[in-house]
């Protein structure tokens, strides 16, 4: 059993400074064929005109064009990774025109547009924040069935947070799951969970054993007893020390590491999970764009503020195989009524 962390031992997590979000970047030329640097990043392009045939593709998809992307019609060893933070499927007290309306289950019109937002993208495997209940599990299972996307592989894990979990769906065989020895740390003189845990599965891939770890680390939610952001900062360790962990056994592991990370790029916590750079268990963070060049995914409406919350980090052996022009953010009209947060496809070839 590993011991719990101390955020006085714990090497780099202090003097973090605070960075602002950035919507928007210029980006490579249309013609390049590999994804270019911006620091240690990967930063995958979208652009116009690429932009353009995937929203052709979206509408083909709506109207039932044999010839637009499904899962039936993709290249064969293809494999479509989203990420995505589902915005509470689950029952809570919840808000209608800001009134409450007490303990109810995820609205039918948010419910609709996620499968909506989904069969476009038609992923292959589902990371997901913020699921509940097996049954709620299971509820978005059937409604993406009916819709086509049938996942019947799926794994949910959490934290200590009894309310948020996490789940993995997927077409592919998940061959192993595991659950870490021991998601604790110290801080402020009290042991502590991770709120929602780390989800650690394997998943038999025409791309070969591909493994995933998720999470969903603490929200810039100000608690009375302890720093949100040394809470966010302990569980970053956490889930670096699970990456280093699988990544020294194996070098040659295909490792995606993704999640809602609730802080901006150049955060303290976004840098344990990299890890040191160009190290031999180094992850390059792939900096996903939507078709209008922006880079935010998550919209808190109350201040209107746009953020980069929501990552994908990949170990060296996948680096080859990605299919840059594929990988977005996914912005489709109905992104805003699903969730707060947007997904990110990944395309593996």
């Amino acid at each position: 059993m590993q011991p719990a962390l101390s955020l006085r031992s714990a090497p780099g997590i202090l003097g973090a400074f605070v960075f602002p979000v950035i919507l928007s970047l210029t980006g490579c030329s249309e013609e390049s064929t590999a994804p270019p640097w911006e620091g240690d990043d990967l930063v995958t392009e979208t652009s116009a005109k690429q932009a353009e045939s995937n929203r052709d593709a979206g509408e083909a998809n709506k109207a039932g064009d044999p010839a637009a992307t499904t899962t039936e019609g993709q290249k064969p060893g293809t494999v479509r990774f989203v990420a995505y933070n589902l915005q509470n499927w689950l029952t809570m007290d919840r808000y209608v025109d800001r009134k409450p309306v007490g303990s109810s289950a995820k609205p039918e019109s948010e419910r609709d547009a996620i499968v909506a937002l989904l069969k476009d993208a038609q992923p292959d495997i589902l990371g997901i924040c913020e699921i509940g209940t097996d049954d709620d599990l299971a509820d978005l299972q059937r409604r993406l069935k009916s819709a086509g996307l049938d996942f019947p592989h799926v794994h949910r894990t959490g934290g200590v947070d009894n309310t948020r979990h996490l789940g993995l769906l997927s077409r592919f065989p998940i061959t192993r799951t595991r659950i870490p020895d021991d998601l604790n740390y110290e801080l402020e003189d009290r042991t502590r969970g991770m709120s929602r845990g780390i989800l650690d599965a394997t998943v038999n891939t025409p791309k070969g054993e591909i493994r995933f770890l998720g999470a969903h680390l603490k929200s810039k939610r100000e608690i009375p007893d302890a720093d949100q952001e040394m809470m966010r900062r302990a569980e970053a360790h956490l889930l670096r020390r699970e990456a280093d962990l699988i990544l020294s056994e194996d070098p040659d592991t295909q490792l995606i590491v993704y999640g809602d990370m609730n802080d901006m790029r150049q955060s303290s916590a976004i840098r344990t999970i990299k890890g040191p750079r160009d190290g031999p268990t180094s992850l390059k963070m792939v900096w996903l764009k939507d078709s209008r060049g922006d880079t935010w995914t998550h919209h808190w409406s109350y201040q209107d503020v746009y953020s980069r919350f929501d990552y994908i980090f990949m170990s060296p052996p996948l680096l080859d195989d990605i299919t840059w022009d594929e990988c977005c953010v996914l912005d489709g009209d109905s992104w805003s009524e699903a969730s707060d947060h947007r997904a990110l496809l990944l395309v593996i070839e």
